[in-house]
């Protein structure tokens, strides 16, 4: 019944099916096992859970990510619905930083995705009354959230659809001028009350 981690083109980030066990019932199936993501050297502690729900299709979340003071690897599934979801790398050593990847997550596919610490996330649902469940490998640090603004088109994200529904919040989110500025942001540091 062990989970099946698949990697991806951006290193550190794997796509992660169950293995159900089918009857009469329906299915049972391991999610998680901390010693199978600690044997892939990926971060296993789960601090915080958290979901969403979404009344509409087009709802837009993210992008963001946490400053280096803060670092938060998340494993993210959806348990109801359809997402388009979206990481962007911006660990500032990475041959990948700057690029993205996009998986679909659905009630249907029961996939999952680790997103490691320094990986702006965000997602955008595909039919209405979608619901998505994080696992966090830290409590939320006030201020030290950032985001990307979605639609900024030197991220060339492809979304499936207009967005309908943004927060103010994630639609104030400033825009990037180029990479360089991308890695300033990255690596900034919260100032110190």
């Amino acid at each position: 019944m062990s989970l099946t981690f698949e990697s991806t083109a951006i290193g550190g980030v794997y796509v992660i099916d169950i293995a159900p066990i089918a009857d009469d019932r329906g299915f049972f199936a391991r999610t998680f096992c901390r010693s199978e993501f600690a044997a892939r050297g990926l971060e296993p502690a789960v601090e915080q859970s958290n979901m969403s729900r979404n009344h509409v299709a087009g709802t837009l979340r993210g992008l963001h990510f946490q400053t280096a003071e803060a670092p938060e690897s998340k494993l993210v599934r959806c348990t109801r619905g359809a997402v388009f979801d979206v990481l962007v790398d911006l660990r500032p050593e990475s041959t990948t930083f700057g690029e993205h990847l996009a998986i679909e997550l659905s009630e249907d596919n029961h996939r999952a995705v680790y997103v490691p610490a320094m990986f702006a996330h965000g997602y955008m649902t595909l039919v209405d009354d979608t619901e998505v469940h994080y696992q966090v490998s830290c409590e939320a640090t006030p201020g030290t959230e950032r985001g990307l603004l979605f639609d900024d088109p030197v991220l060339e994200i492809d979304w499936p659809m207009t967005a309908r529904v943004v927060s103010d919040k994630d639609r104030a989110w400033n825009p990037i001028g180029s990479h360089d500025e991308l890695r300033h942001l990255a690596t900034e540091t919260v100032p110190s009350a």
